[in-house]
């Protein structure tokens, strides 16, 4: 091995640098479990808390959806916790992140709406992700590559569905 590194460091060769992953936060409570929205999901320790509340089934009554301005990156990106009503609790369903969110006419379990969010990259870049509603929580089920085009149109990656 330090063959290896004197023959680098010699040759003036540098190891190639591997991009690395973007670490997701993880939320402080279980898909399914009695939480506080404001507190619990995705949040920091000295959080700035904004509401979006939306009624997401249906019934008139708007789910709780709390983002913690204080974790949202540069770009705009935030992770918005979502929260529903059950009959001794709030549940904590799941988390969405992007810049903005986008409800669909779709519908998954308990006729909670599809949603579709916008994760901003570099360069104009984004990746649209659909979360579905399945098991007492919303999950991905379909993302998509995206860039603006000169006539700020999307123009997306074929998909394989």
């Amino acid at each position: 091995m330090r063959r290896v590194a004197l023959v680098l460091a010699l040759t003036g060769c540098h190891p190639v640098a591997r991009p690395t992953a973007r670490a997701l936060p993880t939320p402080s409570v279980q898909v399914g479990a009695c939480a506080k929205p404001g507190q619990d999901g995705v949040v920091s320790g000295s959080p700035r808390l904004e509401r979006a509340d939306r009624d997401l089934n249906g019934d008139g009554t708007p789910e709780t959806i709390v983002t913690d301005r204080a974790m949202c990156s540069a770009d705009g990106n935030c992770y918005w916790n979502v929260f529903v009503a059950g009959a001794d609790c709030a549940r904590y369903a799941g988390t969405f992140e992007g810049s903005a969110l986008e409800p669909l006419t779709s519908r998954g379990d308990d006729n909670m709406i599809d949603v579709r969010s916008y994760y901003n990259l570099h360069g104009g870049r984004l990746v649209l992700q659909s979360y579905r509603f399945t098991r007492g929580g919303y999950g991905i089920v379909d993302a998509l590559l995206c860039k603006r085009g000169s006539d700020d149109q999307l123009e997306c990656a074929e998909s394989e569905h």
